[in-house]
């Protein structure tokens, strides 16, 4: 096949049609318009590039439709070739989204976008979504205010900022009642909560489940909370080696109780015995530590109203 006929015919089989076809689902709520998940049983495959392109991030696996074949199947690029031909024409179910598309990129830089939203006040809707929605505590989001960690986003969403080693924001997670995402041309490396020279980094996958783990832990001065936003980006690993590699370090993985929770911790095992620092698996009772907030018995008793 020509160069031209293979191009031809990437151009007209997205990967979502190979990933329906051998079982996937869409998991639209862990999914955004430029990343949809799909999962198949403990497989998880990240579809990019409107369609184009494809990851594991559970793995280093990534690339186009063919590669996408190859890396299900374990077949020949023949067979490969032969299955995605087979494919031409048909029309996988895409996700419906609850929130309109962005007519246009943005313009300005991730810095300046982040200094024009305002910081969450007590009564505003992304302080209520904070602490009616998601149960932390007016103390932590007080916090995490202070720190410069959290924006107003849209529709009473709020955006958590990640920053690289030197402070400097480089994007920031979004989350709300109806919507989560990542900032448009933004990228994933943490987002830190606590004090930079801690001794003890307890990794979580989400913002949200960051806060939740401090607000349980009563924020332990010892402890820097920080989430890798549910990716693992080559910045986001190069930033946690980086923490594990100063010297008394405590490496926790705090990751969900679930598969992709803990194949997260096996990596941060991994960067833990290359750095020599110590290591512990901290799981959270329920799915994710938000939810082990929310089902805390104590937690009505212990702030006011929300505002």
């Amino acid at each position: 096949m020509e160069k031209n006929e293979l191009e031809e015919l990437r151009n007209r089989v997205e990967c979502a049609a190979v990933l329906e076809q051998a079982g996937f689902a869409i998991d639209l709520k862990q999914s955004t318009r430029r990343a949809v998940k799909y999962r198949r049983d403990c497989d998880i495959i990240i579809v990019i590039h409107e369609g184009r392109g494809w990851f594991d991030p559970l793995s280093a696996a990534k690339g186009d439709v063919f590669s996408l074949v190859g890396h299900l199947e374990g077949v020949t690029f023949v067979e490969v070739l032969a299955c995605v031909a087979s494919l031409v024409g048909f029309v996988p179910t895409g996700p419906i989204w609850s929130r309109p598309a962005r007519d246009i990129e943005p313009t300005a830089s991730i810095p300046q976008r982040w200094v024009m939203r305002r910081r969450p006040w007590p009564g505003s809707m992304t302080w209520r979504y904070l602490r009616n929605k998601r149960h932390l505590p007016e103390s932590v989001v007080r916090a995490a205010v202070r720190d410069n960690l959290l924006r107003e986003g849209p529709r009473g969403s709020i955006w958590a900022a990640h920053r690289d080693g030197e402070g400097a924001i480089t994007g920031w997670e979004e989350r709300g009642p109806q919507w989560r995402g990542f900032s448009t041309a933004g990228a994933k490396v943490l987002f830190r909560l606590g004090p930079v020279d801690a001794r003890r980094i307890c990794v979580t996958e989400a913002a949200i489940d960051a806060l939740s783990l401090a607000a349980l832990e009563r924020v332990r001065c010892d402890t820097l909370y920080v989430s890798t936003g549910g990716g693992w980006a080559p910045a986001t690993e190069a930033a946690i080696r980086a923490l594990a590699a100063r010297v008394g370090m405590l490496l926790v993985a705090a990751t969900d109780n679930n598969t992709q929770g803990d194949i997260y911790a096996d990596r941060l095992l991994a960067i833990a015995v290359q750095a020599s620092c110590d290591f512990e698996r901290l799981r959270p009772q329920d799915d994710d530590w938000n939810a082990d907030l929310e089902h805390k018995p104590d937690r009505k008793g212990q702030e006011g109203n929300g505002e």
